[in-house]
């Protein structure tokens, strides 16, 4: 059969150590055969990130401001160790995070259900989706060893000169001083984004901070939230039968282990980061997660929600088989490839992605999955299949059109 043309390319984001492994076998057997694929390539492998002095990374985000959408596959957010490792010139910020901050969006992650694999929590019968803010707090931070004891501040000046200071403590030694931003302008995307997606997905939209402990900063996501649902999505969260609610995040957390999911928990960009993470474990695995970064601006970037599963690639590099799960680095793709033909007017790029998902869904409900998976699924895998075994197949099972 013909392949599916594409009209406008992806935006590709490759990654390291063992996803990176994974990546062009997914293309080679999952898309190519059936997609003649555009993408407009860039490495944020860290090390291309080294030698471009992260240069890269921006170049990449713009790129999907050009063309709209982007997938990528997990990178390293190098910390002393990494450095030592890797031999880099600095410890370079997280990529994801640059991105997101230049996209200036909301990350919704959902998990991956599957019928024989339950989640840990007993009571959990429906997704959580996780809607994480994707701009500033410690992504976008400043910090300072102190060597001395001193006064720590925060300083503001605002466009015309004028000084704003608030001692944040004297410090009577060394010490560490942190400060983080966000905006108005972003935090209002992201309750409209949270708002919209809940009525898209038609479930409920719950939201946490510390507002009690941080009475300025939490306040002000608190204070727009609720501003933007009274005043814009109130009626239309009545009509369509849905609630807002607002609590504190230990409270949510808390409320979360009893409910029986199927709501959207909107968190702050850390929150988010630590949440969705336990949210995919409960359910099964970090490697079964969506993950899309909405930008209000129209630009969408799909990823992996993992990391890039280092103790496996040591495995890979001594020769080793691994057993890694790529469902959520395959998602990445079929979401990206999805959005671009809905945005194309392509329906048959839609069609693909929603039969490959069907049939990696019906693949590991008929018992053949990776480690990961079966270390938890009931009743017990038929197979235990290594990484690249996973991904044949996943081949052959589409090759044929057995996805039902």
């Amino acid at each position: 059969m013909p392949k599916i043309q594409m009209k406008t390319p992806l935006v590709e984001l490759d990654g390291d150590e063992m996803t990176r492994v994974l990546w062009p076998v997914i293309k080679e057997k999952l898309i190519q055969p059936f997609i003649d694929l555009k993408t407009e390539y860039y490495d944020l492998g860290i090390k291309k990130r080294d030698e471009t002095n992260d240069r890269i990374t921006i170049d990449a985000a713009n790129a999907i401001k050009k063309y709209g959408v982007g997938v990528k596959n997990a990178t390293i957010t190098p910390n002393q160790e990494r450095v030592k490792e890797y031999g880099l010139k600095n410890q370079w910020k997280s990529p994801n995070g640059t991105i997101r901050a230049m996209l200036d969006g909301t990350v919704f992650r959902k998990p991956i259900l599957v019928n024989n694999i339950k989640p840990s929590v007993k009571s959990w019968e429906k997704p959580i989706v996780m809607g994480r803010h994707a701009y500033g707090d410690v992504y976008k931070n400043a910090e300072i060893k102190t060597r001395t004891g001193g006064k720590a501040e925060i300083v503001f000046t605002d466009d015309k000169g004028n000084e704003t200071r608030e001692t944040i403590m004297e410090l009577s030694g060394p010490g560490i001083i942190q400060g983080i931003h966000n905006t108005d302008e972003s935090i209002s995307s992201f309750a409209k984004a949270c708002f919209e997606y809940s009525l898209e997905e038609k479930i409920d939209c719950w939201f946490a901070t510390k507002d009690t402990i941080s009475k300025r900063y939490d306040q002000t996501f608190k204070i727009i939230f609720e501003k933007i649902f009274e005043n814009e999505y109130k009626n239309k969260f009545e009509k369509a039968g849905l609630s807002f609610f607002y609590t504190l995040i230990d409270d949510v957390v808390a409320r979360m282990m009893k409910t029986k999911g199927g709501m959207l928990w909107a968190c702050k960009n850390y929150d988010g980061d630590v949440m969705s993470d336990m949210v995919a474990s409960a359910f099964g695995s970090l490697a079964m997660m969506s993950s899309v970064l909405v930008s209000p601006n129209g630009y969408y970037e799909y990823e992996a929600a993992h990391g890039t599963v280092q103790r496996h690639y040591y495995k890979h590099l001594k020769g080793e088989k691994t057993s890694t799960n790529s469902v959520a680095l395959i998602f990445a793709w079929t979401g990206a490839l999805r959005k671009r033909g809905e945005l194309d007017g392509l329906p048959e790029l839609a069609a693909f992605s929603d039969k490959l998902e069907k049939t990696i869904i019906k693949t590991i409900e008929d018992g053949y999955m990776t480690g990961d998976l079966a270390a938890i699924c009931a009743p017990p895998a038929k197979k235990i299949l290594d990484s690249i075994q996973f991904i044949d197949t996943l081949a052959q099972r589409l090759e044929k059109g057995n996805s039902m």
